[in-house]
């Protein structure tokens, strides 16, 4: 008889990567209970459990009969560092403390390639510390640091999209960047659930490109994935991206996309993945070329009505 999959607890679930990486894990045939604070719809493979990450009970329920935890929850933008860390740090705490509660051993840690520069922003600070948490919680752990996710569904992204649809697009100061495409990323987390070999590891995922890509090199991608043959692209320095984050904080309140954290982090010129914390190939390597995920991307905006 064959062996069932495992059970997997899944936190941020309804989010952008968290969305990918249910409906990936039930694709494959696994069963997945995964924390919501909003109804969602009923799929047998899934059992949606109301609550977060500072609600013990919910945490204690989401691990019930769990073989491997995949912890995607957390902010990306908050006000201050505060509460970068109760989303990020305290959030992850509580997590690995359920997980051994439950004898839950198998937990992957969905970080970012922010915690590996934590003196530029609260928010790779905060992804530093919880990388510390999970190094210090004697589990069966392994962290993921992301570079930018991109893929249908990503609002992140959008504004740079919008951009270049109109032909010119606003840049932080000239730099360099690695890029994974969400279904490659979620591949990548369902294979390390059973990866015995990449325990204690740190792995920095990306789309196979060498070096990264420049900034302008980006840009002129997302121009190709709308369909401009030509997109002038602006470098901004440093203190007019602060204006500007200003400026959107008034304009977008709370739901500000650039903020000065963000500008500090985005200003940085190396945020190329490593090629020595790359997965294996033979575990895993990524499948979608980004030119050709770009445009699914913009493919995607557009069916939604977003772009």
């Amino acid at each position: 008889m064959k062996k069932p999959l495992p059970t997997l607890a899944v936190t941020g679930g309804t989010g952008f990567v968290g969305s990918t990486l249910v409906r990936h894990a039930v694709m494959r045939g696994h069963k997945v209970r995964a924390l919501t604070r909003r109804p969602q719809g009923t799929h047998p493979k899934i059992r949606w459990i109301d609550g977060a990450l500072d609600r013990p009970d919910a945490l204690a329920e989401l691990m019930a009969g769990a073989d491997a935890v995949i912890h995607v929850a957390g902010a990306v933008n908050a006000p201050d560092r505060a509460a970068f860390a109760a989303a990020n740090v305290e959030g992850t705490l509580n997590m690995v403390e359920a997980a051994k509660v439950a004898g839950v051993r198998r937990f992957i840690h969905v970080s970012s390639l922010a915690a590996r520069e934590p003196e530029l922003s609260h928010y790779g600070w905060s992804k530093a510390r919880s990388e510390q948490v999970v190094g210090a919680s004697g589990l069966d752990w392994t962290v993921v640091r992301p570079p930018a996710v991109y893929g249908p569904g990503d609002r992140e992204m959008l504004d740079l999209f919008r951009m270049a649809r109109r032909g010119v697009l606003l840049l932080p100061p000239p730099g360099r960047i690695s890029v994974i495409e969400v279904s490659d990323l979620s591949r990548l987390l369902l294979t390390l659930v059973g990866a015995a070999d990449t325990l204690a590891t740190t792995l920095e995922p990306d789309d196979g490109r060498d070096g990264g890509w420049s900034h302008v090199e980006f840009a002129e991608a997302i121009g190709q994935a709308v369909g401009r043959r030509r997109v002038r692209t602006l470098s901004l320095p440093r203190p007019l991206l602060r204006l500007g984050a200003r400026t959107d904080r008034l304009v977008r309140g709370r739901r500000a996309k650039l903020t000065l954290d963000r500008v500090d982090y985005f200003s940085h010129p190396d945020w190329v993945c490593s090629a020595a914390a790359r997965p294996h190939p033979d575990l895993w390597r990524a499948h979608i070329e980004t030119i050709a995920g770009l445009r699914a991307t913009a493919v995607a905006y557009r069916a939604a009505g977003w772009l």
